[in-house]
């Protein structure tokens, strides 16, 4: 055992030590630089799980236009159930390296969800009023929404001011109706049940994987505003494939509805059976909004 003058002497050492450290005067402190700090890379991300998620609330979103014509969305909910181990299967946020000569990309990943215990149930109302016709309270009700993997990409433009991002989506929802009457009231609706989106081969065969709607390199989406001769319009777009950060074709996707029917109280249901696409590409789109 060390005695106690050795003990004193080497506590002694460092409260001296911690002095000189203390006394360094701030002018020696430099901050970095945007070069230095953007060549700082990690490994670690941000994991989150919404294990038993569930909100609801009364806020509405309405849009006018300058003829007056209005439209609302309000009362969202949603509750998410879940496997039995929580943060087994998360949510992942990365900030990750872009493409050559491209700016860092934030990655957010969805779960891979493999036996599909991660459902989603969501609701929410909305209301229109345009040609003097009001309608008011009707519902939008989503049941058993599962998502298997896929996420979303954010990142600079390579042009222009706004937001650039990516999304691939794999996705089973188990109904989705539109009911006039209210989210509480299924007599009136019309119904999609079994709907089903993915990436698909070139037989137009699911494939199991998420369909990449968009990517922030080879096939980049925006959202920004443009100016043109009338003032700045919001402005939603997805961009050519590029063959420089990939293949140069876009993805190809599919969507399956297993179902569609219109039910209505004292009327037979009437049944449109199920509908099917193939394939699609999504080689260019361009939305501006009117002022």
């Amino acid at each position: 055992m060390r005695s106690a003058p050795a003990r004193s002497y080497r506590m002694a050492k460092l409260l001296a030590l911690l002095t000189m450290v203390l006394a360094v005067p701030a002018q020696a402190l430099e901050p970095l630089s945007d070069a230095a700090m953007s060549a700082v890379r990690g490994r670690d991300g941000v994991s989150f799980d919404l294990n038993g998620f569930a909100m609801s609330g009364d806020a509405r979103v309405s849009y006018t236009t300058p003829i007056g014509t209005t439209l609302y969305v309000e009362k969202f909910s949603a509750a998410r159930s879940d496997n039995p181990l929580p943060f087994s299967d998360p949510y992942r946020l990365d900030i990750v390296a872009g493409a050559p000569g491209l700016a860092d990309v934030v990655n957010i990943a969805f779960p891979q969800n493999t036996y599909a215990q991660q459902r989603w149930q969501m609701a929410y109302d909305w209301g229109i009023t345009a040609d003097g016709v009001t309608r008011e309270q009707s519902s939008v009700v989503i049941k058993d929404l599962v998502l298997y993997g896929g996420g979303l990409q954010f990142t600079t433009p390579q042009v222009n001011d706004g937001v650039a991002f990516g999304a691939a989506l794999r996705m089973d929802i188990g109904q989705l109706s539109l009911r006039p009457r209210g989210r509480t009231d299924d007599t009136e609706a019309m119904v999609w049940n079994g709907i089903h989106v993915g990436a698909v081969d070139g037989s137009g065969m699911f494939t199991n994987t998420p369909w990449m709607l968009a990517n922030v390199a080879s096939q980049p989406a925006v959202i920004n505003a443009l100016s043109d001769e009338t003032g700045p319009r919001l402005h939603i777009g997805i961009d050519w494939p590029d063959s420089r950060y990939g293949s140069g074709v876009a993805p190809a996707g599919g969507i399956v509805v297993d179902n569609i029917s219109f039910v209505s109280p004292g009327q037979p249901t009437v049944d449109l059976g199920s509908s099917r696409i193939g394939s699609i590409q999504i080689q260019y789109l361009d939305i501006k909004f009117k002022h």
